[in-house]
């Protein structure tokens, strides 16, 4: 039986990651003290309790109330901060890391105080802990296209560290051709891209994605078993996908692990990684993800080695990635 010890050794990168989903409870409370910041719950218990959810939604309901908390530079760094170390503990050397610059600019907090706050603790990790990560700037898909397009251009002056664009929020009803504007105009400035696709979303969206936007990476892409021509697609053109597996079993996209199709679609010869998502929400850091697996399926160090060296393969650094 293959340990946790074991896997967390693998040299890994992580490619899915929210930052603000790595808020814990305790440091929502400490932050939300700091800044006068009222939170519809009483303590940390009542927040860890409120982490039951029937669908995506009901997750970012709560996301963004505890994004709340996030004022100052400080604030930030301490969040990346807390991140990163627990990404070296379970053997990441490489992060991409999303964030959310919408959920902070619409409550009046510039890029200056985000960006200023995330480099300041990835610079520190880069020189103290030995990893690398670079961000992936993500527009919320709920919000007018338009205003993706006005985020893209205000960060136009911030993007030191920023490797990608990526699209996340509440996915149906929201297809990726929405956003081509915003796209384009990324890819104008040197950005890559990313997106997510086929979580709760038809696979018609896994389509869109590469189709319109242009996208290197799916994010998620779990539904695209449903459609064999996407499924030849992916493979031939091994188009990387960011699998989030304990996210899909609290987000109810798989009743439990084991009906997860991450065994499927490594099958059908596709390019998938293990990642964690918003892991203090969903309750698994990578290395979480990597053992739950690992034990689900039955999986032995030189299946989930494949995995690891997958994830390391579809990076966006120097030798690796599309």
């Amino acid at each position: 039986m293959t340990t946790r010890e074991e896997l967390v050794a693998l040299p890994k990168a992580e490619l899915h990651i929210h930052i603000e989903g790595t808020l814990e409870p305790e440091m929502m409370f400490d932050l939300a003290a700091k800044n006068g910041v009222e939170l519809p719950y009483p303590d940390v218990e009542a927040v860890k309790k409120a982490y039951q959810f029937t669908d995506l939604q009901s997750f970012l309901d709560i996301y963004y109330q505890g994004a709340a908390v996030l004022q100052t530079r400080d604030d930030f760094a301490a969040l990346m901060d807390a991140y990163l170390r627990r990404a070296v503990a379970d053997g990441v050397v490489h992060a991409e890391i999303f964030f959310d610059p919408q959920t902070h600019t619409h409550r009046g907090i510039g890029f200056e105080t985000f960006m200023g706050g995330f480099r300041d603790a990835m610079e520190d990790a880069r020189r103290n802990l030995g990893i690398t990560s670079q961000l992936i700037l993500c527009f919320l898909r709920h919000l007018d296209p338009e205003d993706a397009v006005a985020t893209i251009e205000a960060a136009a002056d911030h993007l030191e560290g920023v490797v990608a664009v990526g699209l996340d929020s509440s996915e149906v009803g929201y297809p990726p051709e929405l956003f081509v504007e915003a796209y384009e105009r990324a890819r104008s400035l040197g950005l890559r891209a990313v997106a997510h696709a086929g979580e709760e979303g038809p696979p018609e969206y896994i389509w869109s994605a590469l189709d319109n936007l242009g996208v290197e990476r799916i994010d998620h892409g779990v539904r695209c078993l449903e459609d064999p021509e996407l499924v030849d697609r992916l493979r031939r053109e091994q188009i990387p996908l960011t699998a989030c597996p304990l996210s899909n079993v609290a987000l109810k996209v798989v009743d439990r692990l084991e009906d997860h199709p991450l065994p499927k679609l490594i099958d059908a010869g596709l390019l998938v990684t293990i990642n964690s998502d918003d892991p203090a929400y969903f309750g698994g850091y990578v290395g979480d993800n990597y053992t739950a697996v690992a034990e689900a399926f039955g999986w032995d160090l030189s299946r989930m080695s494949e995995l690891a060296s997958n994830s390391l393969e579809a990076a966006f650094v120097d030798g690796h990635g599309a």
